[in-house]
């Protein structure tokens, strides 16, 4: 079993920027895909940037080229540089991980995007 301890989220304003980062422990090996799916109220939880074992990443449309995911392997923690923050990415973001078919969840850090 995985677990994943995220840190980073809070209130930022329009334009600014955040790191978030997330840290794998217990049963690490073999980790496939690290990344970061959020979810805004009453919307469904979409992905928004993962990276896989090796190094290909796959961001959603609509932080391309804003956000960036990033891995340590060595660190076994996987960090998303958010830039040019919108009000629309106000949500509760989650790590993830995808180890051997199997799914993890972080306990989810909220980013509040707001002046």
């Amino acid at each position: 079993q995985v677990q994943l301890v995220e840190s980073g989220g809070g209130l930022v304003q329009p334009g600014g920027s955040l790191r978030l980062s997330c840290a794998a422990s217990g049963s690490i090996f073999s980790i496939n895909v690290m990344g970061w799916y959020r979810q805004a109220p009453g919307k469904q939880r979409e992905l928004v940037a993962v990276v896989t074992s090796l190094g290909s990443t796959n961001y959603a449309d609509s932080v391309e080229g804003r956000f960036t995911i990033s891995r340590d392997k060595a660190k076994n923690t996987v960090y998303l540089q958010m830039n040019s923050l919108k009000p629309e990415d106000t949500a509760i973001y989650y790590c993830y991980v995808l180890k051997q078919g199997l799914s993890s969840w972080g306990q989810g850090t909220q980013v509040t995007v707001s002046s």
